[in-house]
């Protein structure tokens, strides 16, 4: 590009693609601006899905991202309802030509690709009617339609922050509720064992059952079969994980590993970046690529993406990215807050608090460094973190920092 691109294209129109779209129509408004959305609503807040909409509490025009009117006044072409299925990345220049599902292409000297992921599922899921996931606006309505009335037995396989939410929400309801995980504990990757087997404890003092350390070994027309047991069911949400959408860029040339790699800019290739869920990036701050899939991530990438794509074009420098992830999750009435990062071998000290008081935050240390931050039901602990996370202080320090808390 030569700085005044002539059409920029947006994949994907959720919560990273809208800011994507939305900073390059405020920065280059003389820019045809593209976005191609696989499912046929507007972009909506993905969060409610598995609270507020789920329980009922809010109905679906409460979840949409921005009111009607500001569509319709921002300068962006929406093609809702069609998925990208292939990516040429230009032989010379930048961006490339995307072919879509209704048998069109699109040439775009600027792609930002934000496509999110898509759930795991389990062998012969799909020939069960009663069998759900829960990622969209319509699985979310159809898992809404089945337990809103009560009454009904549901299984939960996968204890991940989805699982957990649906499952509070179903007891809420009034559905016998089961929750099968095949770790330890719930929320290993995000929190570790310790504070993992807090939240189980959460869920078991509210009346559901929590089984970890159980492998599913199928889905019956009835239920779910483990090991020597089978457990009826009218319901059963599978909720396993997800797996970036990148399937269709199999053959574009772009390095695909567990998500589309990208530099520390969010480059995937010349004129071409990602964003979201399906974006993998090396995190300057913890010097460690990652992938992250988050409300908050989301966001920051769209825009950021974009600003780095319009910057580089004009023959300007790019921005890094390196924040601190950041991500909530809401359970019946506890909140769950993580800032950073952890993995198995951290050093977990809870430093305020305690499980028994139903209050806590616990520090994540990794060679003596603190690397993440963990609070239950404690944000005036958590949120402060941030900044010692920033300034990358030393574990001592961190927990010196939160005796000092008031």
């Amino acid at each position: 590009m030569d700085g005044s691109p002539n059409r920029l294209a947006v994949v994907g129109a959720s919560l990273a693609g809208l800011r994507a779209a939305e900073t390059l129509s405020q920065r280059a408004p003389d820019t045809e601006v593209v976005v191609i959305g696989a499912e046929p609503h507007r972009p909506y807040d993905r969060p409610p899905l598995s609270k507020k909409l789920l329980s009922g509490e809010w109905e679906p025009d409460r979840i949409q991202l921005r009111p009607a009117d500001s569509f319709d006044e921002l300068d962006v072409e929406w093609r809702f309802g069609i998925a990208a299925t292939r990516l040429e990345p230009a032989a010379t220049g930048t961006g490339g030509r995307l072919h879509l599902s209704d048998g069109s292409h699109l040439e775009a000297e600027g792609i930002i690709i934000a496509t999110g992921a898509s759930p795991r599922r389990l062998p012969g899921q799909s020939q069960f009617g009663h069998v759900h996931v829960l990622r969209t606006l319509d699985d979310a309505m159809a898992v809404r339609a089945a337990i809103r009335a009560g009454g009904q037995r549901v299984v939960v396989i996968g204890a991940g922050f989805i699982g957990l939410e649906v499952a509070a929400i179903a007891k809420q309801l009034d559905n016998q509720v089961t929750v099968i995980e095949g770790a330890t504990a719930p929320l290993i990757r995000g929190l570790g064992e310790e504070m993992g087997a807090a939240v189980a404890d959460v869920h078991r003092a509210r009346g559901i059952d929590v089984r970890c350390g159980v492998q599913v070994e199928s889905l019956t027309k009835t239920g779910v079969q483990l090991a020597g047991e089978h457990l009826d069911a009218d319901l059963i949400v599978v909720g396993i994980g997800v797996v970036p959408a990148t399937q269709w860029l199999d053959d574009s040339g772009l390095e695909l590993r567990d998500g589309i790699v990208c530099d520390e800019t969010l480059r995937a290739a010349p004129g071409i970046y990602a964003a979201g869920d399906v974006a993998r990036w090396p995190n300057p701050l913890f010097d460690e690529e990652m992938r992250v899939e988050h409300w908050t991530n989301a966001a920051e990438q769209g825009a950021l993406a974009a600003n780095n794509l319009l910057d580089v074009a004009a023959g300007e420098t790019p921005a890094s990215y390196g924040p601190v992830p950041f991500f909530w999750s809401d359970q019946f009435d506890q909140r769950i807050q993580f800032l950073g990062r952890s993995s198995p071998d951290d050093e977990v000290i809870v430093a305020a608090g305690s499980v028994a008081e139903g209050k806590l935050l616990a520090l994540y240390g990794r060679g003596g460094k603190l690397h993440g931050a963990f609070g239950l039901n404690a944000p005036r602990w958590v949120m402060p973190m941030r900044k010692q996370l920033l300034s990358q202080v030393s574990l001592d320090d961190a927990l010196a920092f939160v005796a000092a808390l008031p």
